[in-house]
């Protein structure tokens, strides 16, 4: 059997990019995938509330955690083959996301350059779907691998099985609450095309005709650096709420109301609008609760100004939300998980 050092009372203030202080009745730190069968088999273990952890960049702390943590730290990654004109990559799940990304430009690839800078690890992206300037998780992933706790066995699921929508997957519902990510496998075009469909984006490569994987990834981060606070300087989970879809007749009725709105039209009709702008036009951009407050160069980022506690956090965001929502009518939904 492998080892399991298991930890009591262990402190989470540093697994959180929020830096709330909590902490958890028991805590595995997991290197490799037999510890999870291992701690299932332990019958104290396994009768616990689980919680699993990647780089806590996506959750937001209320209270201590009574049951255990698997903090998953499984480490490498690899070109994994060719297929159907992409080359494949392989990524644990404990790697760090960006770190992945600039490697995977190293190795000459294209394609995850727009989704640089994105905290958290890679077993966390294809839970959220995270996205950004245009690109998802979902239109280059390939498959994963997970761990099912039901069974103790591992079995690979592919996109269908995945779910894939906005900021969701099926890891995010009942079906997929006992499965745990081990590994990501993604697609990554060989005939590749930059992404600069965002105006800010192709604003901040204006000038360069043809750019490079490299230089898409340098400008997205550049941009995220200037509009977003570091988490190691300043507590937060990057945006804290979703970008609202609403039908088109309801974006048609705002816009007659406040013709300045910001919307994107979606395929099916609907329309996307901009969390951070109705938030900022609310007048919450830089303002505080306490501990708790709006970043002031993105309203759509919560941030930890010092000794916050999750409590503190969550009052922030519903004071939000409910002022969003009597001027326009549009409820915001937080896209950090409350533990």
């Amino acid at each position: 059997m492998p080892d399991l050092p298991i930890a009591s009372d262990f402190s989470l203030a540093s697994l959180n990019t929020f830096g709330i202080a909590a902490r958890a009745r028991r805590y595995l730190r997991v290197t490799e995938v037999p510890q999870l069968a291992a701690a299932l088999a332990d019958p104290d273990l396994a009768a616990l509330p689980r919680l699993v952890l990647g780089g806590g960049s996506n959750l937001l702390f209320t209270r201590d955690f009574d049951g255990l943590v698997l903090h998953m730290a499984l480490s490498g990654r690899e070109i994994a083959g060719e297929e159907d004109g992409c080359t494949l990559v392989r990524a644990a799940a404990g790697e760090n996301w960006h770190d992945f990304v600039q490697w995977t430009l190293a190795q000459g690839l294209g394609g995850l350059e727009n989704l640089s800078l994105i905290p958290g690890t890679v077993g966390a992206a294809p839970i959220q779907n995270i996205g950004a300037y245009g690109a998802e998780i979902k239109d280059l992933f390939h498959a994963l691998t997970v761990f099912d706790t039901a069974s103790g066995q591992t079995r690979t699921l592919r996109a269908a099985d995945c779910r894939f929508g906005y900021r969701d997957s099926v890891f995010k519902h009942a079906e997929g609450a006992g499965l745990i990510v081990l590994d990501v496998t993604f697609a990554l075009p060989t005939a590749w095309q930059p992404n600069v469909k965002y105006a800010e984006l192709a604003n901040e490569l204006a000038g360069i005709a043809a750019p490079s994987p490299r230089q898409v990834a340098d400008a997205v981060i550049a941009i995220r650096r200037r509009k977003l606070p570091d988490p190691a300087v300043i507590g937060n989970a990057g945006s804290f709420f979703k970008n609202p879809v609403v039908p088109g007749a309801q974006c048609e009725r705002l816009l007659q109301a406040f013709p300045n709105l910001v919307h994107h039209r979606q395929p099916d009709g609907s329309e996307k609008l901009a969390a951070g702008w109705l938030i900022d036009q609310c007048g919450w951009k830089g303002r505080n609760m306490g501990a708790a407050g709006v970043y002031p160069k993105q309203a759509l980022v919560l941030v930890n100004n010092g000794g916050a506690t999750g409590d503190d956090v969550v009052r922030l965001a519903r004071a939000i939300q409910a002022d969003v929502l009597a001027r326009y009518g549009v409820q915001l939904e937080a896209e950090p998980v409350f533990v």
